[in-house]
């Protein structure tokens, strides 16, 4: 999603925040601004929607702005990230030989273990 965003030019809208103009102040550069990013922010904010599985719009489609909409589904994502650190580690702490299977096909399986510590950016100390 964060790379569609980006092809769209797009991103600097989950970072900033929206231009203020004071009630007083009736520049028409001013109201201008404000009109266009409150409508690229309507348009990032439904593709976002767009791309979410039918269980989850209703969940998210109540929020308002792209912003706090990315950074909701940001924070889930690393939770579950999170999640399969911990079971990535507790397949590693808890791999056995067993006699009942060829040696080669354990080594197989511990090195698919160790390839996925590598690729969630997991380091373990060379001395353990």
């Amino acid at each position: 999603m964060l790379f569609h965003l980006t092809t769209l030019n797009s991103t600097k809208f989950l970072t900033e925040i929206i231009p203020q103009s004071s009630e007083n102040e009736y520049d028409r550069t001013i109201m201008m601004v404000v009109d266009a990013w409150n409508h690229i922010d309507f348009v990032c904010k439904n593709y976002i929607l767009n791309e979410l599985d039918n269980t989850l719009y209703d969940v998210y489609s109540l929020i308002k702005s792209e912003k706090v909409l990315w950074k909701a589904i940001y924070k889930k994502y690393r939770v579950e990230n999170v999640g399969m650190e911990k079971f990535i580690i507790k397949q590693f702490l808890n791999f056995k030989m067993v006699d009942s299977m060829t040696v080669m096909s354990q080594v197989q399986e511990f090195k698919l273990i160790l390839h996925d510590i590598h690729v969630e950016g997991i380091y373990i100390n060379e001395f353990f």
